[in-house]
C-alpha cells in the first residue's frame, strides 16, 4: 500500500514556496513521499482574434511547470535527499486541492496569491480548504521549521471540551512528540465578555463555570499523557474570546493546532472570524484538523 504524501499548494508566490520547504522539512521527518501540486483553470471565452484556446492552454501550462520546478528547486535546498512528485491539474484550486486531500496525510498551504488567476488562499479558499479537507491542513505561513528563535517553541492547541477535539489533540501529541517540543493546551470558557456578564462571571477569577472549564480540560487531556510520557505538557483555561487566546501564544509558537468543528469556546471555529484571524494574523503556522471530511461537490 502506497504511503500518503504531504501535499503542498503551489501557486508561484513566495508563500507558496516556504510552504514547500516547510512539507519539505515535515516529509523528512515524518519519512513521507512530498507532492507538489499546481491547479489551474482556463477562462471560458475569449473575444474573437485575441488568442486562439489552445495556445492559452499552452501558456497556463508552461507557466504551471516553471512553478511546480521553481519550488521543487526550493525543497532541494532543504532536503537535498527528497524527490518530490510534482503535479498539475486542470482543475478549480479547491475542488482540485480537495480531491488531492483524500489520499494525502497533511496539505500545506501558502497564506497568499501573487494575483487573481491563480487565486490560491485569498479569503474564502483558504477557509475553504481547512474546513473541508480530508486530511488536516497546515497554514504554513511565518516562521519556518529552520528559525533558531522557534527551537525551544511549543505546540499550541485549542482544546474546545467535545470528544470531537480529539482529532486536533492526537495531531498535536504527535506533532509535539515528533519534533521534541513541548505542548501547550488552551481552553476558553466564555466567547465573549457580554457572555461572561450574563452568566454572572466577569471579572472573577474562581468561579464555579472556572472550575467546570479546569476538569473539562483535564477530561479532554487524560490519557495522552501516557500515550506520550515523553511530551511536556502545560495547561490554559482562560476567560477569553478563542482567537485572542491563542494568538496570545502564537508568537512564541511553533505550531497552533485547531480541530474545524469545535463548540463551547472553539465554536464555528474555521467558517467564523476566529479560524480566519488564526489563518491570516498568527505569525506561525496553524494547522486546522477536521474529525468528519465533507463529501466533494
Amino acid at each position: 500500500m502506497r504511503t500518503p504524501p504531504i501535499v503542498v499548494g503551489i501557486d508561484g508566490t513566495t508563500a507558496a514556496l516556504r510552504a514547500a520547504e516547510w512539507a519539505a522539512a515535515e516529509a523528512v521527518r515524518r519519512d513521507r513521499p512530498l507532492r507538489l501540486v499546481h491547479t489551474y483553470e482556463i477562462p471560458l471565452r475569449f473575444p474573437a482574434g485575441i488568442a486562439d484556446p489552445e495556445s492559452v492552454a499552452n501558456s497556463y501550462r508552461e507557466q504551471g511547470w516553471q512553478w511546480l520546478h521553481t519550488a521543487e528547486a526550493a525543497v532541494a535546498e532543504v532536503a537535498p535527499g527528497l524527490h518530490p512528485e510534482l503535479t498539475l491539474e486542470r482543475a478549480a484550486v479547491v475542488p482540485g486541492l480537495l480531491h488531492e486531500s483524500g489520499s494525502a496525510a497533511m496539505l500545506v498551504l501558502g497564506t497568499r496569491a501573487q494575483h487573481g488567476l491563480t487565486g490560491l488562499l485569498v479569503g474564502s479558499v483558504s477557509v475553504a480548504l481547512a474546513g473541508r479537507a480530508h486530511c488536516p491542513v497546515v497554514i504554513a505561513r511565518g516562521r519556518t521549521e529552520h528559525d533558531a528563535a522557534l527551537v525551544d517553541g511549543p505546540v499550541v492547541v485549542g482544546v474546545d471540551g467535545t470528544p470531537a477535539g480529539e482529532a486536533a489533540l492526537a495531531f498535536a501529541f504527535e506533532y509535539a512528540a515528533t519534533h521534541g517540543r513541548a505542548l501547550l493546551a488552551v481552553h476558553t470558557w466564555a466567547d465573549s465578555v457580554f457572555e461572561a456578564a450574563v452568566a454572572g462571571t466577569a471579572g472573577l477569577g474562581s468561579t464555579p463555570w472556572r472550575e467546570r472549564a479546569v476538569e473539562t480540560l483535564a477530561e479532554r487531556l487524560a490519557g495522552w499523557q501516557e500515550k506520550y510520557p515523553e511530551v511536556k505538557i502545560d495547561r490554559d483555561v482562560v476567560q477569553d474570546r478563542p482567537a485572542r487566546a491563542l494568538l496570545r501564544y502564537a508568537g512564541t509558537a511553533a505550531l497552533v493546532v485547531v480541530g474545524s468543528r469545535g463548540r463551547g469556546g472553539f465554536r464555528g471555529l474555521v467558517l467564523g472570524s476566529t479560524g480566519q484571524q488564526l489563518i491570516f494574523h498568527a505569525p506561525c503556522p496553524v494547522a486546522v484538523v477536521r474529525t468528519e471530511p465533507e463529501e466533494e461537490p
